[in-house]
């Protein structure tokens, strides 16, 4: 069994290394008994042939014992216009495993450039990203996504972000969606009106 975790390198740095490593110990004790911590700043090196002025995705392949792959892979956002809300209420992905074909195939089917995922009413997450929603005021993200992403617990215990329980019926209650993960900023995270999800 495979897990991966996803860092976003810029200017030659790994960020948000806290909550990566919070998430591996977390995934790794659960999944595997596994108490030991890792530090991966002492794990990753980066390598100093990076482009500086480029953003890079640190590429982590790991499982009970030991990171297995790193690789280094130039990033940019994906443009996305329209998004297809899927209903899903039997897919689980509460860990990030490589394995990550139930997600793609969801994906594809869509006639959209992106899927928002529904399970039992509710929305959790696109296929790749973290979602919160915008009622002109406040930011609100789903109490419980399909993945609890290391961006998002950041900007829950920054304040940015307040979780609460979001059904399809609240999104009238919306005006705009920003979607975001490891490897997109908050203040780098895309968005559109509500009116873009059909």
């Amino acid at each position: 069994m495979q897990l991966l975790e996803t860092i976003r390198v810029a200017d030659g740095e790994l960020e948000n290394l806290f909550y990566h490593q919070q998430r591996i110990y977390k995934s790794r004790k659960d999944l595997f008994g596994a108490t030991d911590r890792w530090d991966l700043e002492e794990l990753i090196s980066v390598p100093d042939t990076l482009d500086a002025k480029n953003i890079y995705r640190c590429r982590v392949l790991y499982g009970a014992e030991a990171i297995e792959q790193v690789e280094f892979i130039p990033y940019t956002i994906r443009a996305v216009q329209s998004f297809q809300l899927m209903e899903a209420s039997d897919l689980t992905y509460a860990y990030k495993f490589a394995d990550r074909t139930a997600l793609e195939s969801l994906a594809k089917a869509a006639a959209a450039d992106e899927i928002l995922i529904v399970r039992n009413g509710l929305l959790t997450d696109t296929s790749y990203a973290n979602i919160a929603l915008s009622d002109g005021q406040e930011w609100y993200t789903p109490h419980q996504p399909l993945l609890e992403g290391t961006r998002r617990a950041a900007l829950l215990a920054s304040g940015q972000l307040i979780p609460e329980r979001l059904s399809v019926d609240d999104l009238r209650y919306f005006k705009e969606i920003r979607w975001f993960n490891a490897m997109i900023p908050w203040e780098l995270a895309p968005s559109l009106p509500v009116s873009a999800i059909r």
